[in-house]
């Protein structure tokens, strides 16, 4: 047998060979106290690589997918500096003992390489141990640095211990807080801290009450790092809304999340149906979430409302909550029984059209298909009819376009979709 000697960047392997001089990955391990799961990452770089990079870049290369010039660009920013294996399969090491995947690990280290150059016991354990002492599962870190490595960077004493402190004004328990972290870290860790202590004293003190403060932690925390929350909150006051009531948060929330250029579009889109701008606000105050609602959905169910089945735009202004029902689960179903009803003179026509659509699918079904003897057995199959088509149509999303000829392609495809749903309708009448 003869002695070999293998070098690559400063790392020297004693291998044995016999006719080929090739070193094999299994001799390699020999040589490192690699566990087993780590066999998944090279343990050595390119012969063409180790020519022209140096030993990180190259790591990152051959391992995550790095091209040259990321992985350069990381080298030369200083993100990686080790010269040898120990350091980096440290770290790989340390996730993979706490529960992370292969794919896990390479997204993380995709996101923020610099931690293949961290000492893991010392910047990654004590934030680890935190998480599991504030009730959070292994699986729970796992999905939350995957998500947002980035938390990585944030001081333990600095940053995630007041801010867990923080919230913990707002939620009831740690596991609360835990799932808002899981949801939304990234908009808590990108915003400077010391915003989102100011904006949360700032709401307060405009009198928005703490659940409600709570609510948009879970839901829209990013308002929390404006820096112009103060001109948002004044706006909405100026709409009408009170901000101790739970509905100006609603408010808020539709504020911030759309530019001025997209709010007016989607009233421009209430307008070209009839609207008002006073039916579009006063709309908005009963329902702060219509415009949330996309412009493309607006335009749906004005189609189906008007082009199919006759009935007065305006009508949908005194119950602005149906821009947030399902047009397909909720909306035509009950309004193919409904209009069943009025073309059988079973309902009078100056009933109320929007007031069914409110009711629980139990009230409805009692009030509009089973009080009526003779054809609740039809009646019940057209609703049940149209239901399963839903399932159908929801399955198969459609893109979103501000074009024309988009909106016009949505009239014939709803044409032809109202034709089938109302066939039965048609047959029976």
């Amino acid at each position: 047998m003869l002695k070999k000697l293998f070098i690559s960047h400063n790392v020297i392997l004693e291998i044995n060979a016999t006719k080929s001089t090739t070193p094999k990955i299994d001799h390699l391990f020999q040589h490192f106290s690699f566990p087993i799961s780590l066999t998944r990452f090279s343990t050595t770089t390119s012969t063409s690589e180790s020519n022209t990079h140096p030993f990180a870049a190259s790591y990152l290369i051959d391992n995550f997918g790095f091209s040259p010039q990321s992985a350069l660009k990381a080298f030369n920013n200083k993100q990686v500096r080790f010269n040898t294996l120990e350091k980096p399969n440290s770290v790989l090491t340390f996730f993979q003992n706490h529960g992370f995947s292969h794919e896990n690990i390479r997204i993380i280290i995709r996101k923020e390489p610099w931690l293949l150059s961290s000492q893991p016991h010392k910047m990654l354990l004590p934030k680890f141990e935190y998480f599991l002492s504030k009730g959070a599962s292994s699986a729970d870190i796992v999905s939350l640095l995957t998500a947002n490595p980035t938390i990585l960077r944030s001081s333990l004493g600095k940053r995630i211990i007041p801010l867990f402190e923080l919230l913990s004004r707002f939620f009831k328990t740690n596991k609360d807080i835990i799932v808002c972290l899981l949801r939304h870290s990234m908009s808590f860790i990108i915003s400077p801290y010391h915003l989102i202590v100011a904006n949360i004293n700032l709401i307060t003190g405009f009198g928005v009450s703490d659940s409600t403060i709570a609510k948009l932690l879970q839901k829209r925390p990013s308002i929390f790092g404006s820096t112009d929350l103060i001109k948002s909150l004044e706006e909405v006051k100026r709409l009408g809304f009170h901000p101790s009531t739970t509905t100006f948060g609603t408010a808020l929330t539709a504020k911030k999340g759309l530019s001025k250029k997209l709010w007016d579009e989607k009233v421009d889109a209430f307008k070209k149906w009839g609207w008002s701008d006073e039916d579009v606000i006063r709309a908005f105050r009963s329902y702060p979430n219509i415009l949330l609602a996309s412009i493309e959905k607006i335009n749906l169910l004005m189609i189906f409302w008007v082009n199919q089945l006759g009935w007065d735009s305006l009508e949908l202004t005194k119950c602005p909550i149906m821009f947030g029902y399902s047009l397909h689960q909720r909306i035509i179903p009950r309004a193919s029984v409904l209009q069943f009803l009025f073309m059988k003179g079973l309902r009078e026509k100056n009933a109320s059209l929007v007031a069914p659509f409110t009711y629980s699918e139990k009230l409805f079904l009692n009030k509009f298909v089973f009080s009526f003897e003779e054809e609740s057995d039809y009646l019940l199959k057209l609703y049940n009819e149209k239901q399963k088509l839903a399932n159908t149509k929801e399955n198969t999303s459609m893109p979103t376009s501000k074009c024309p000829w988009r909106i016009l392609s949505l009239r014939r495809n709803y044409s032809r979709l109202m034709s089938e749903n109302l066939e039965l309708v048609a047959d029976e009448s």
